[in-house]
Formats: C-alpha cells, sequence, structure tokens
C-alpha cells in the first residue's frame, strides 16, 4: 500500500503496535462453509536442499532497507523486493493469472476475502513455524489472515486506528476548540470557511472508498454479517446513511473540497498554501506530513476522531498482510523470512521509522518510538492516541468476499455525487447492490439485510 499514503487507499485496508493486545480493534471476516478454499490442503514444508532467492512484493516506503538488512544476515535466504505501489492489486492479478506470482506480497485485509475466492493464496499451517507465529500478532489481525484458524494464508504486518491531525496554529487563530464531536467538527468548519472562504477544514476525496469505508466503521455501519450458510449484506443501513448525510451538507456547503486525491501533490500543496486545517487519518499517516511537509513541524497535533454523540467509538482505515501466494514451493523460507519481517523488534522499528507502519505484532508494545514524543507533532506522545483509538474500534466490523468490486461501485456514485450528480446516500445504495450481485455472480449465497 507507495508512499504509506497509496498504499493505504488501495488496501484499506489494509489497518501498528497495540498499546492493548485485548483491546486492539477491527474485523475479523466470517468463513463461509461453501468456500471451498477453506477445504484447501495446506502445501508442503520443506526446507530447500540449496540456497533460495524469495520475491516479495509490496508498497511501503523503505522497506528496501529492511530487507537490505535481512539479506545481510542471511545469505542462503535471499530476498529480491519489487514496489508495486503504482497498482497494486491490477499488478498482483496479473502476475496470478499468468502463473507469476510472487512468494508474498502485501495484501490489505479487507482484500484477502476478495482473492480468496480467486484461489490467490497457499495454505502454510504444514510449517510448525506458522502455526506458532499466532501468540506473535494481535488477536484479531490473526483472525483476519487465518480466516478463522482454518489455515495460514498471511501473517498481519499492520493496522490504521483513525484519528484527527489538527493545523494547532490555525485552529488558534480562529479561536476553535479542537472539535469533540462531528457536529462541533462541522460548527468549525462553517466559522473557518466564514472567516476565509478560502480556507477548509478538511478534503473530502471521493475516489477513496478505503477512507469511507473507515467513517462507516466508527459509526457501528456494519457492512456485512454471516449467518444460516449466508452473507447478510447490510451496506445500506441507518448508521450508513447518517455518515454520508453529514458529508453530503458539508460537501453541499462548500465547507469541504472534494477536488484533492489523497497523497497527491495538490493535496499537499493545499496544506503547504495553508488551505487546509485539519485531516483525517489513520495511524500510518503520521509520517505523510512529517516527511512532505518538512517546514509545518510543530504546527501540527493529532486528536481523537470527532465522534457521533456520546460514543467514544473510533474508525480503522487500511492495515495490511504479507500473503503466501499461489505457487509459493518455498514455503519454509517464505515463513523464516515472513515472522522476522513483521514480528522482529529491529525490523518494526525500521518499518514504523521509514514506511510509518503501525505494527500488528505484539512485539510492536514495545518499541521506543511508540512510546515517546514525535518531534514533528511538538514532541506530543501521538501513539498514545492511535492506541486509545484502537481500543474504541468495533472488532465484530467485517468485509465481503467480493469487496474489491464494491469499493469500485462505491467509488465510482461517490465520485459522481462529489460532481453534483446525485447524493452519497446513493453510492451506499450502489455499493448495496454492488456486493449483492457480485456475490450472486460467484454463486455465494447472500441476502440483504440481518
Amino acid at each position: 500500500m507507495s508512499n504509506t499514503v497509496t498504499r493505504i487507499r488501495l488496501a484499506g485496508v489494509v489497518i501498528a503496535a497495540a498499546a492493548s493486545t485485548a483491546g486492539l480493534a477491527a474485523c475479523s471476516s466470517p468463513t463461509p462453509s461453501g468456500d471451498a478454499s477453506a477445504a484447501a490442503p495446506a502445501a508442503a514444508c520443506e526446507p530447500a536442499k540449496g540456497n533460495v532467492t524469495l520475491q516479495y512484493w509490496n508498497t511501503v516506503p523503505g522497506m528496501d532497507q529492511v530487507v537490505a538488512l535481512w539479506n545481510k544476515n542471511n545469505p542462503n535466504i535471499q530476498v529480491e523486493m519489487k514496489n508495486i505501489s503504482t497498482d497494486q492489486y491490477g499488478i498482483i492479478g496479473n502476475a496470478l493469472k499468468a502463473g507469476k506470482a510472487p512468494e508474498l506480497a502485501q495484501v490489505g485485509y479487507d482484500q484477502l476475502p476478495s482473492l480468496r475466492t480467486q484461489d490467490a493464496f497457499v495454505d502454510a499451517s504444514a510449517c510448525a513455524d506458522a502455526v506458532a507465529a499466532k501468540s506473535k500478532f494481535v488477536p484479531w489481525t490473526w483472525s483476519q489472515s487465518s480466516f478463522g484458524d482454518t489455515g495460514v494464508f498471511a501473517f498481519p504486518q499492520d493496522t490504521g486506528p483513525m484519528a484527527l491531525f489538527v493545523r494547532s496554529d490555525i485552529f488558534k487563530k480562529h479561536n476553535l476548540e479542537v472539535p469533540k464531536t462531528w457536529d462541533e467538527y462541522a460548527a468549525d468548519a462553517q466559522k473557518l470557511h466564514d472567516a476565509d472562504p478560502n480556507l477548509s477544514i478538511t478534503f473530502f476525496d471521493p475516489n477513496n472508498a478505503e477512507f469511507f469505508n473507515g467513517l462507516l466503521w466508527q459509526n457501528n455501519a456494519k457492512m456485512y454479517g454471516y449467518s444460516g450458510d449466508k452473507w447478510h449484506v447490510t451496506v445500506e443501513s441507518d448508521q450508513s446513511k447518517q455518515v454520508a448525510e453529514y458529508w453530503q451538507k458539508l460537501i453541499d456547503a462548500k465547507l469541504v473540497r472534494t477536488d484533492l486525491a489523497h497523497g497527491s501533490t495538490p493535496m499537499y500543496a493545499a496544506y503547504q498554501k495553508n488551505q487546509i486545517a485539519s485531516y483525517i487519518g489513520a495511524a500510518w499517516g503520521y509520517s505523510m506530513f512529517r516527511d512532505n511537509l518538512p517546514d509545518q513541524s510543530g504546527k501540527w497535533s493529532i486528536v481523537p476522531m470527532p465522534t457521533w454523540g456520546s460514543s467514544a467509538a473510533s474508525g480503522d482505515w487500511g492495515g495490511s498482510t504479507v500473503a503466501f501466494m499461489k505457487g509459493n514451493t518455498h514455503l519454509y523460507e517464505s515463513v523464516k523470512f515472513n515472522s522476522w519481517l513483521n514480528s522482529d523488534p529491529e525490523a518494526l522499528a525500521m518499518e514504523n521509522k521509514l514506511g510509518g507502519l503501525y505494527p500488528a505484532a505484539t512485539a510492536g508494545l514495545e518499541l521506543p518510538a511508540l512510546s515517546e514524543g514525535v518531534p514533528y507533532y511538538n514532541n506530543e506522545k501521538i501513539f498514545d492516541v492511535f492506541a486509545e483509538s484502537s481500543k474504541n474500534i468495533d472488532t465484530s466490523f467485517a468485509w465481503g468476499p467480493t469487496q474489491k468490486t464494491v469499493n469500485l461501485a462505491l467509488q465510482d456514485a461517490l465520485a459522481k455525487a462529489a460532481a453534483g450528480d446525485g447524493k452519497l446516500t446513493d453510492a451506499i445504495s450502489a455499493a448495496q447492490a454492488s456486493a449483492l450481485k457480485s456475490m450472486q455472480d460467484l454463486a455465494i449465497p447472500a441476502v440483504a439485510g440481518n
């Protein structure tokens, strides 16, 4: 998921050194009993007789340096890294079709079910070290990557608990308190715009379904459930509509910008020109402003997400796994590298510093960088905010087996609404219809509603 930003827009996922293993939250996808891939036997796990070179594809900045450290210390298991941030899932999909997938690839949590329906992964549970790795990760992340302990298809990498990034100097200039609720946030948006028509409180990227899904997640807008041997599609819920209607009002009043793509040069330019006063983001985003707007050091603070009323609920945006891809004939070596990459303290520290990853491994709890103040953010202990956010995320939220298709339908309708063709609630309806149709097209039992 290029700079960490582009990485997450694509995978949503995909999702962070947790401050509380038991409390860290996110989703756990059910495994339909009719899913043939759930019964697939685990691949063999035997050490190679000679040296091995593994292919590892990812989108994380600085990952080449992490891989270089592994290669230096493991001459018999070398890893060649390829950055696929330009078109993560397109590149992976084409490689799978051609039978040329890498041994390991970064896959967002929300894309795991979709790719599994395409038989994209190999089960590494024949490797004792793969099964034993369960204890190294936050429970919900392991449940997702193992599909409820039906196998070991990936190791968790990071998560994305959400928070509000605030330009403290702009808020102070306009005598605004940091908003605690979404109603207060909307009121601040109006005050800022009244004071300066060229100043917006934030931007809304209609081509970023993963961001929007994070907002839905916070409002307990469950998109799917699984019971009675079928999926229950609830994308078009009252909670979803509430989120859509809220942002529609801000868009209609021209209080938020809709012309900026997340992570784009124009987005950073708008922040550089002091045209936007806040950013709704995830833990992995802390490095965005640090690396792209260095002269704004000391001007940013990170605070909890605005809430819906008195609820303390937060949302998760993004996060990824490192999956064992179909055709992998070096599972033994892949497990060794994957485990080190995502649980070794030295590797985790480099990934956090260089790529902004917020680890899913429990060893991440001990990273000094996650317990100290961050200079760019006024030496505030920003990861305490993300850790608290993690505790307040609904753990029952689930992704559907055709999420990529649903996200594309959602983005198309969001973009139309942002351009004045329809409303954001229409996008919710389009996503609901897409979820049902895409599952039915694949003969996956699905019905609307609980």
